[in-house]
């Protein structure tokens, strides 16, 4: 009945929280001069028919095009049989290309040439499969994991709700990224690992380890990032944010991603560490703070090379293209002016500051959690009782 409470007050604080710091992100664009985009038309498509397939040689480049029939699934046009041209101009891949059968989105444009409603294939249709798998992911976690897994799925769901609800909208508000990814990353810890492994003392000892730790990783890529004067302008979409929403500060956008792309791996790791300790204390008769830090600590070792492999090759999988221009190098540029630039630099700076933060984070919770067992600690508190 304790522990239900706990966690009606934790929603209740969580749900407070994004109520009153909500900010008006309307207004805050406005008053950065940003014109609201016109608002495009979507629908779904089956296509029934295709009428002919084939390749346009265009600029001496041999184009996949399919010309469709269609049936329009909602909207005011339902019913509707209507014919497009799919590709031709722009190079279709084998996976673009669609077969009868196929549901498509359609987007509805206002301006075509001859004054009517034009239609044309925006993308597949494929959400529906994504709820398919979302729906066996979660009953996989569910049966092996039990309870457990449950409240992790509610954690889940926490984390989505407090950077969707808060950390993005505060952003796009003009708030500092890093303050703001800071203070929803504790809020995210707070729930999130009580929720997944349950109110007990090896849990907070895992929280507090892991707050000490991300604040250690915060300051580790703030001077990173500053002493390689990363700018924060290296996606295509973080140049977009240039200009009309120069109010955002990119700097702060990469650090922000830097804390919440460690968060995870932290939280395993302090969570880990931290049950393996307190294991080793219960088959321990004498369990001095010596001894279970040792112990402890040439088990973490083994978990940290791991993770930090992990990490590598996690953030590797994001750059991979950018990755293979650094191979392919169609322009013969010197490999240290490549590895120099901002690109490379920004995932080699997020790579170093995250595994920094790993390495460090198991003498911390190590530390942390053999400190709670030693004899004389808790002979101190008890005479303070």
């Amino acid at each position: 009945m304790k522990k239900i409470n706990f966690f009606l007050a934790i929603f209740y604080l969580i749900f407070l929280f994004i109520t009153f710091s909500k900010p008006s992100i309307a207004k805050g664009l406005q008053t950065n001069g940003i014109e609201q985009t016109p608002k495009q038309m979507f629908y779904t498509g089956n296509v029934v028919r295709i009428l002919k397939q084939g390749e346009k040689t265009i600029a001496g480049i041999k184009n996949p095009f399919q010309i469709l029939q269609i049936r329009i699934l909602d909207g005011t046009d339902k019913g509707k049989l209507i014919t497009i041209d799919y590709g031709g101009i722009v190079s279709l891949t084998p996976q673009q290309e669609v077969k009868v059968g196929d549901t498509v989105i359609l987007q509805n444009t206002q301006n075509a040439p001859n004054g009517k409603n034009g239609y044309m294939i925006y993308d597949k249709y494929r959400l529906t499969n994504i709820i398919y798998i979302a729906i066996v992911f979660f009953l996989l976690v569910i049966l092996i994991a039990g309870w457990k897994g449950l409240g992790s799925l509610f954690g889940l769901s926490v984390s989505l709700a407090v950077i969707l609800l808060y950390m993005i909208p505060q952003i796009l508000s003009g708030s500092n990224p890093l303050q703001t990814s800071i203070i929803a990353s504790l809020v995210i810890l707070l729930i999130t690992t009580y929720l997944a492994h349950g109110v007990s003392k090896q849990t907070t000892v895992a929280l507090f380890s892991t707050f000490v730790s991300l604040m250690i990783t915060v300051f580790l890529s703030s001077f990173f990032v500053r002493v390689t004067e990363l700018s924060g302008m290296t996606s295509e979409n973080s140049t977009l944010l240039f200009g009309p929403t120069s109010h955002i500060n990119l700097q702060g956008l990469l650090l922000a991603g830097i804390i919440i792309g460690t968060l995870g791996a932290l939280n395993d790791i302090t969570t880990t560490q931290s049950a393996t300790i307190f294991e080793l204390a219960q088959h321990e008769e004498k369990a001095s703070f010596q001894k279970l830090f040792v112990k402890g600590f040439y088990i973490g070792r083994e978990h940290i090379v791991s993770m930090i492999n992990t990490l590598v090759l996690a953030y590797a999988g994001s750059a991979l293209a950018l990755l293979l221009f650094f191979v392919l190098n169609p322009q013969k540029i010197p490999y240290w002016v490549i590895i120099n630039n901002e690109d490379l630099s920004d995932e080699i700076i997020r790579t170093l500051a995250g595994s920094m933060g790993l390495i460090l984070v198991v003498p911390i919770v190590t530390f942390f959690a053999a400190f709670v067992f030693d004899k004389k600690v808790q002979q101190f508190f008890r005479n303070l009782i």
